[in-house]
Formats: structure tokens, sequence, C-alpha cells
């Protein structure tokens, strides 16, 4: 079966990340997958890539897993997939990731561009929020500290290490994603969600405030 890559790559997907309650759960995945797949037919690029780039790129995330893992290259090994293809994708997972406000990120390939693209659109608009608020409570973030103000990282370590709260994980990431995409259908579509990510900040202070 031509496509059988694709069932058995959803299949062993939904079997990682099912039970994750952190925001990064099997319907995040699949609606990085669906943006991918969108912003390719738009961009170009090698679609067998960004497919299961998208499909693996979070079995192995390091907020998710503390100890290092291999998941993503295990299974490629089991598909198979040959030696070159497999470290191009390998190399696409390890450059999508946001490594901090100071750190330069774009990634080097239009393949790597386009799931990066598409994981940072999951990660604003109204879905965005939802899934900031879930990880805040699974890492047990506070939701909000006036006396602690956004910090802006200037490495990657840094970024990783130090303890925010969920509001400031706005400053310090998601508002900042619309002017980091790559591509400009991503870029046309994070105009809607950039500004529901605004707004809903807007609000939430007003009321923090009792000004509304």
């Amino acid at each position: 079966m031509v496509d059988d890559w694709r069932e058995r790559t959803l299949t062993f997907m939904w079997e990682r990340h099912h039970a994750d309650t952190s925001g990064h759960d099997a319907w995040h995945v699949e609606r990085v997958w669906k943006l991918a797949k969108h912003l390719q037919q738009h961009e170009g690029g090698n679609l067998f890539i960004i497919e299961l780039s998208a499909l693996l790129h979070d079995v192995d995330d390091r907020k998710l897993h503390p100890h290092p893992t291999h998941n993503a290259e295990s299974w490629l090994q089991q598909l198979p997939v040959d030696e070159a293809t497999c470290q191009q994708i390998l190399e696409v997972i390890a450059q999508v990731s946001f490594k901090g406000a100071g750190v330069h990120d774009r990634p080097t390939s239009l393949e790597a561009q386009i799931v990066q693209d598409a994981d940072r659109l999951d990660a604003i608009g109204a879905i965005g929020i939802a899934r900031a608020f879930t990880y805040g409570g699974y890492s047990g973030q506070a939701l909000h500290d006036p006396q602690h103000t956004p910090h802006f990282h200037a490495t990657t370590l840094d970024y990783h290490t130090t303890r925010t709260t969920t509001i400031n994980h706005f400053h310090e990431k998601l508002l900042l994603l619309k002017d980091r995409l790559n591509t400009r259908e991503a870029q046309r579509l994070a105009e809607r969600r950039h500004a529901t990510l605004v707004e809903f900040l807007r609000a939430f202070h007003a009321e923090w405030d009792l000004s509304e």
C-alpha cells in the first residue's frame, strides 16, 4: 500500500500521545500535520519529509521526556526509511522548537521552515491560548504574578531552566511568533490568530486590574 507509512505513523503517534495532558496531545500533532500539508501546497518542499517530521515532531520533546529518547529515529528505522532521508527528518524535528526570544532559530531547509511554522501556528490563536494554560497547569506554573515580569531569554538553557508564569509566556514566546514565521502563507494565517492573543491579554489585564 503506497500510503502504508502514513497510516502506520499516525497509529504510532496516537499511541505515543493519546494520554498527554500537557497540550502536546495527539490532536495537537494532527493539527500540526494538517497545517504542514496545507503550507506545503502553497510553498512547496518534500511532502514525505514534511509529513513524517510533523507527525513525529513531539515524540522526543525534552519538555515531555526529561531523559534523552530516540523514538523518532527508532520509528523511522522500522518503516524503513533510508539513512539519508532519516537524517533529514531528524534535522527538521531538531529545528522545530522555540529556543528563546534572543536565540536565532530560523530553519535551514524549506521543509523545516514549514513544520516549524505549522507548530507555531498551533501555539497562537484561541487554541494556542487554551494550550498555554493547559501546559501551565501541567508544569506547575503560576497563572500570573504582576511582580514577576517577562524575561527575554538570551540562551536556550536560560529559556529551558527559568521559571515563568503563563501570562509571561505570552510575552516571552507567543506574541513573538507572528514575526518569526518563515512562509508567506503561515504569516497570512497568523494575522487573526495573533490578534486573538492581543485581545485576550487586553481583556485579562482589564479584569485583573478591575478596570473593566
